[in-house]
Parts: structure tokens; sequence; C-alpha cells
């Protein structure tokens, strides 16, 4: 028996070749090779402990364990790592542990902090979003979780789940949850529901993304000479399709999206994902007047103010807004549909009638409604030539 300490990896190799040897040689008991055998065994061990790292504990075993060792169960460890849906999908290793979950488990269950953290990709987790917010029965009305069919409960415990995976598909990676931070520009004095603003915004991005034929977009396509014009095509009765197919050669998705409760919105102008702008009504009011004003406004804003810094504007035409930015939209959407040299005298102003409502619309060219709509909103008289006031037909479901 010549057993000497290790000190090269030379040693061990030796060491493991004799260990080895003598166990398959199965020494009889207090025989010269057994006490060799044990010997050999501690100063290997010894070896290993200076030299191998020792093995780390798994994380989602530790939980495992210490779930059996309380019994709780997968319904227990919400409080420590979120919905039932990320329970299931951290114990069974689909989802890595985010630094808020890690320092639950070790202040709730007593679970060493380096024990959850070996070998996890943490990821951080943005605690400022509530996604239980989200007007969620509505967007499954939608189809925008696919086939996800639960309970306003079992709703809001997918909650997180459903809408990364929905914002997923719609967003640019670098985008990310920044999108619910950026700030928007709002016109109108009413309490809206951020969330559902939000919502439909992304709405609206899935709806763009299914429009195709779209040429790219001309910075300064659009002028007060350029929206004149576009005005012109409100006389026909498909002018609303015709609106769409015209902004479509010129690079601009023009999209018809419901609004959410609590929204107070007419439409918005943003960016999508490429850049590229589009113009989103809701039709909350479908009147032709609207519409085409709540456009017009609309593509003002894509002409003076949709930059990639401030990429989404939404309006409550129903309210007045002193900002610079909606005071501009407003005159360059007036001015493209009922020039203000024309309107001055005109006629309608004082008679009020529609014959002569009827007349300068043919005489500018534009529908009637549109001027009907314009004496309505002057005369604070919403009842007036009502019978010239007509819908779109547009309006989604």
């Amino acid at each position: 028996m010549d057993v000497k300490i290790i000190k090269s990896a030379k040693d061990y190799e030796t060491a493991m070749a004799r260990l080895s040897a003598l166990m398959s040689a199965d020494p009889k008991p207090n025989s010269n090779e057994e006490n060799e055998l044990e010997l050999l065994i501690l100063v290997i061990q010894d070896f290993e402990r200076q030299t191998v790292p020792p093995v780390k504990a798994d994380p989602i075993e530790s939980i495992l364990f210490r779930m059996d060792q309380m019994q709780l169960t997968r319904k227990d460890m919400e409080k420590y790592i979120g919905s039932i849906s990320k329970v299931s999908e951290v114990l069974s290793r689909n989802r890595p542990l985010s630094l808020p979950m890690i320092r639950r488990l070790n202040q709730g269950l007593g679970i060493p902090a380096d024990i959850l953290i070996e070998d996890v990709a943490v990821v951080e987790e943005d605690p400022a979003i509530d996604y239980t917010r989200f007007p969620l029965e509505a967007m499954m009305d939608r189809g925008c979780f696919g086939d996800f069919k639960g309970s306003a409960q079992k709703l809001k415990d997918y909650a997180e789940d459903l809408m990364t995976n929905f914002m997923r598909d719609l967003l640019p990676k670098q985008m990310g949850t920044t999108f619910f931070r950026a700030p928007m520009q709002q016109r109108g004095d009413r309490q809206a529901d951020d969330m559902a603003i939000r919502a439909w915004q992304m709405c609206v991005l899935r709806s763009a993304r299914e429009i195709s034929s779209v040429r790219e977009y001309k910075k300064d396509t659009i002028t007060p000479a350029w929206l004149r014009e576009f005005a012109k095509l409100s006389v026909f009765n498909e002018g609303t399709k015709l609106a769409k197919e015209h902004l479509a050669r010129h690079g601009i998705l023009l999209v018809i999206e419901k609004h959410f409760k609590r929204t107070f919105l007419d439409g918005a102008a943003m960016l999508d994902g490429s850049g590229r702008p589009i113009v989103a009504l809701t039709l909350r009011h479908d009147r032709i007047d609207n519409f085409w004003f709540a456009l017009m406004h609309e593509l003002a804003h894509v002409a003076m103010h949709l930059t990639p810094e401030k990429s989404f504007f939404t309006d409550d035409l129903d309210r007045t807004n002193n900002q610079s930015v909606e005071a501009e939209a407003d005159e360059m959407a007036q001015e493209a549909l009922i020039p203000q040299k024309s309107w001055e005298a005109a006629k309608v102003r004082k008679t009020l009638s529609s014959e002569d409502a009827i007349a300068f619309a043919d005489e500018i060219g534009v529908h009637p409604a549109i001027v009907a709509g314009r004496l309505r909103h002057e005369e604070k008289n919403f009842r007036l030539l009502s019978h010239i006031i007509g819908k779109t037909g547009q309006v989604t479901g």
C-alpha cells in the first residue's frame, strides 16, 4: 500500500485508475487492499474539494423540495411567482425566474438566494405594468388572443401571458415594454383609460399589418394643395373606400378600428414598427362629416407633427385643446375641406338652408354633409340639417 497525497492532475488520474481497479477487485474486509481503498477515497475527496467546484443545487428542484416539505400547492405559489400560468411555466422550466420572484421566494420560503440565482437566466420584470387593467374581455371578443376562451377571472390569471404574446407579434423587439411608457399626445380634457388606448393602438397595428399593396411613404407628400384635392373624393358614394385606396398609393395606411370603452377616441396618427404612417379612425360618431374632418386632422398630424420621437397622437374631437399642434391640425383640416375665403362669402351661413348647403358643397367640390357639419358646429345646433348628414357605413364590429 503506497497512498500519497495528490498534488497534480497526473496524480489524480493515477489515483482514480487505482481506485477503479481496487473497486473492481472487491477486496476482502480488513485486508490491505480494503484499507488502501478507504485511504485512497479520502485523499481523492480532499483533492476534489480543493480543485473541483461543488455540484450546484438546482433552483427548481429546491423550490419543489420546499413545496413538498411545506405541503404547498401550485396555487399557494402564486404569491411568490405570480399567476397560475407563471407558476406552471417556471416549475416546468419554460420561464426563467425574475429578480422579484427570487426575492419573494427567498423571503417567503427561506430558499437561499444563491441557489435560486445559480444557472438561471434572470430577467427583470416591469412592475409598473398591471396587465389586468387592459380591456381583456373586449380584446378577446376581437380575437386578439387567438382561440383562448375563459371567464373574467381566467383572463386576469393569464393577463400577462396573453398581452405579452399579443404585443410580441406586433411590436419590434427594441420597443418592448417601453411601448407602455411612451408619452401620448392626446386631445381632450376627459380622463381616458390609458391601458384601453394602448390596447386600441395595438389593435390598429394588427389591422395595419394585414393591409397589402402599400407603397413607400415619401416625406412632404401631404401638402395643403394635396389635401384639398384629396377632399374631393368625399363627393363619391364610396368615398371612404376611395380614400383608403388613395392613401395606400401614397404609403399611408388607413385603419378603421372601433374604440374601446373609456377611450373617447375619434382618431389617431401613429407610426408602425417600420416608420410608416398610420391614420386610424374609430367612427365613434359614424357621420360623413366626422369621418372627413377626423381623417384630415390626422393627416395634418402626419404632415406636421408625427416623428419617431412623437409617434402617437390621439384625438377626442368632441373636446377643444389649446395646444398649438392641435390648433394647427384643425386649421389645416378645415382649410382642406372648406377654404376659409370661400366660407366667409358663403350664402348658406346666413340662410342655413339645405338648398344653399348643397349648392355651396357643389361649388367647392365636397360632400354636402361636410358643409352641414361645419354649420352645425358653428351654430352649436346639432339638429340643423340632420337630413343631409349621412353615415359612412364603415363602422367595424
